[in-house]
């Protein structure tokens, strides 16, 4: 009697894994239970960065408003909190990039939430 081999399901099953490990170095991209784990352990670690890499950006953006605003004579917090009381509601991916792209608007908004010396 042959053994069984649990028909086209599994191997579909493992290669629908294996394809996943595609670019996996050694045998990960190639042994069924290596790359198992592999894939287990990646998938992890992208969930857990797509939020990981919210926090990165966020951080990056308020680094870049703050020396912006330090160029123009007041710091973050004070032009975030003069921004709001102004009702200006622009959020810190736009400012950021406005204070990179159009400094001279950056500047603006400054003197419009009124703090700085611009």
């Amino acid at each position: 009697m042959p053994r069984v081999t649990r028909g086209f399901k599994a191997r579909r099953r493992r290669n629908k894994v294996l394809k996943l490990a595609k670019g996996f170095r050694g045998g990960k991209h190639r042994l069924y239970r290596t790359a198992t784990e592999a894939v287990d352990r990646a998938l992890c670690f992208a969930y857990r960065d797509r939020r990981v890499n919210k926090r990165n950006f966020r951080k990056l953006w308020i680094t870049r408003i703050n020396a912006a605003a330090q160029m123009n004579g007041t710091n973050y917090s004070t032009l975030i909190n003069g921004l709001k009381k102004s009702g200006i509601e622009l959020d810190r991916k736009v400012l950021s990039n406005l204070a990179i792209v159009d400094p001279a608007a950056f500047s603006e908004l400054v003197k419009t939430a009124g703090v700085g010396n611009a």
